[in-house]
Parts: C-alpha cells; sequence; structure tokens
C-alpha cells in the first residue's frame, strides 16, 4: 500500500492530469468563498478545510487530536467528491438539494457527499454560496447542536 500524501502539493501532483485541474478548480471556489478561520491542509488522506484547534479546542468528537473537519476534496476511485460537513451540520439537506435544482444541474449526494466526474457536473456557484453563509462560529454552533441532537 503506497503512503498516503503528506502535503496538498503531493496529493494533488499523484492525480492524473484532468482530476488534478478539476480539484484545482474547485479549490479555487473554496478559497474564494472560505470564511476567515478556517484553515487547509491534509485530513483524513484528503484536502481539508477545518478548525483548527486554536478556535475550537475540542477537536472533531471522534477523534478529538483532528481540527473540526468543515469540508473535504478528494479523488476517488470511480468519481470525486465533496464532502460539505457544513450541509449536513446544519440540518439543511434540503435546502441544499433545493438550491442545486435551480441551479439546473444533476445533484449526485449522499449524506454530505456530493459526487462529481468533471467540474462541469457541479454548481460552482451553490457550493460557494454554503461555503460562504458558514463562517466558523455558526459552523461550531451547528456542529454542537447537531451533537446534543444526536444527529
Amino acid at each position: 500500500m503506497a503512503a498516503k500524501p503528506s502535503s496538498i502539493v503531493d496529493y494533488l501532483d499523484s492525480l492524473p492530469e484532468d482530476r488534478r485541474g478539476a480539484l484545482l478548480q474547485v479549490m479555487a471556489v473554496i478559497r474564494q468563498n472560505l470564511p476567515e478561520g478556517y484553515e487547509e491542509g491534509m485530513q483524513y488522506g484528503m484536502v481539508g478545510y477545518y478548525v483548527p484547534h486554536r478556535l475550537y479546542p475540542a477537536g472533531y468528537h471522534t477523534n478529538p487530536k483532528e481540527p473540526l473537519p468543515f469540508l473535504s476534496l478528494a479523488s476517488q476511485k470511480n468519481h470525486m467528491a465533496l464532502y460539505l460537513f457544513c450541509v449536513y451540520t446544519a440540518s439543511s439537506e434540503e435546502a441544499f438539494r433545493q438550491a442545486w435544482k435551480r441551479s439546473g444541474k444533476k445533484l449526485d449526494m449522499g449524506k454530505s457527499c456530493v459526487r462529481f466526474k468533471k467540474v462541469d457536473d457541479l454548481a460552482l456557484d451553490v457550493i460557494g454560496e454554503w461555503i460562504r453563509a458558514m463562517p466558523v462560529p455558526r459552523f461550531v454552533a451547528a456542529y454542537e447542536a447537531s451533537r446534543l441532537s444526536g444527529q
């Protein structure tokens, strides 16, 4: 088994050119819309955007040593995926699905995972809107509320 890449550059360099290009385009949208306070790095073998321990010392409940994940981006075997924890944690999956539907794009989504084969499959404006609408304090509050409610 190959070692997991330790940096975003290594991760991207390990991908075929078409996938690297697609992830770089999505990363540009994420970076343009990401509220202040989140950090970017490798998390769980994927490109991750997360709430650093300096802002949320408790970390992620399943592994408190890890910062609280906000979203992740990955190249999987048969697709690429954008994991939008802001959709799941905010209990607003249906509103997200409706916004996506209005874009005219077909949505291939699990609980918080948007699967895609090419960037043109994505409603990048919807993704940017949902990222932008979730500053760190709001995300942490929604995360804590979802943990208390057992979601």
